[in-house]
């Protein structure tokens, strides 16, 4: 059975500036671009092969995934992008300061939404410029599938269906698989394969740049689970 490594992107431009970013396509920030040079060196020096690369549509996740496969010299594999994999779309939210939404809502209702389950932001208008239908990146996607905002729970249906149509199947053939993703999409992966409960999937810490390393027995169960990281590089 093959590996499977989880990695969260490197730190975005809004990520520095505490943004709500969902699926507005920023681009990855230079400490972003760091990290996943040191990705791609921890996979070079341990000396892991990658067989398959999947990303979600956002630019942020592309060009981690494709730097870390390009510092592990190993940029002749397949790489498969799915909106599925994208961050959880924060409706509303998407391009606002953090702190000032906080102010606005409150405590009790920011923290029920940003780190609960099953609660969603406001909803974008349907006529919003933010929404995906007005992203040629979504035109073939029927709009009734495009969310207007997302909870947790929501975000986790639709990557964990789309782990078990297009990843598990390539991790069954022996492939070793990366999958450069997002905070929200990635803790959803990990909660489904680690098996943690609704309540506790909003605590687990996704850290950018860190390589979560998923081993399996024959029939997929998980066997051995660890992080790649080299600290001292991370931490500056």
């Amino acid at each position: 059975m093959g590996k499977l490594i989880l990695v969260r992107h490197g730190k975005s431009l809004w990520n520095i500036e505490n943004i709500f970013t969902g699926w507005t396509d920023i681009d990855i920030a230079p400490k972003g671009i760091e990290e996943a040079i040191i990705a791609g060196e921890i996979i070079r020096d341990h000396n892991i092969t990658i067989d398959i690369c999947f990303s979600s549509y956002l630019k942020r996740a592309i060009k981690t995934g494709s730097i870390i496969l390009e510092t592990a010299n190993m940029m002749q594999i397949d790489f498969i992008k799915s909106w599925k994999l994208n961050e959880r779309n924060y409706g509303a939210w998407q391009g606002r300061n953090k702190d000032d939404v906080k102010k606005e809502v409150g405590d009790e209702l920011f923290w029920k939404i940003r780190r609960g389950f099953s609660t969603s932001p406001p909803n974008l208008s349907i006529d919003d410029e933010r929404h995906p239908k007005f992203d040629p990146k979504y035109a073939k996607i029927s709009i009734d599938e495009l969310p207007r905002s997302e909870s947790l729970e929501q975000t986790k249906q639709r990557a964990v269906q789309y782990y078990y149509e297009a990843i598990v199947p390539e991790l069954v053939k022996g492939k070793n698989v990366l999958v450069a993703g997002h905070g929200n999409s990635i803790r959803a992966l990990m909660g489904q394969i680690e098996n943690i409960s609704s309540a506790e999937i909003p605590k687990v810490e996704v850290k950018t740049g860190v390589l979560n390393i998923y081993e399996f027995d024959a029939n997929m169960n998980l066997e051995k689970q660890y992080e790649l990281k080299q600290v001292s590089k991370l931490e500056i």
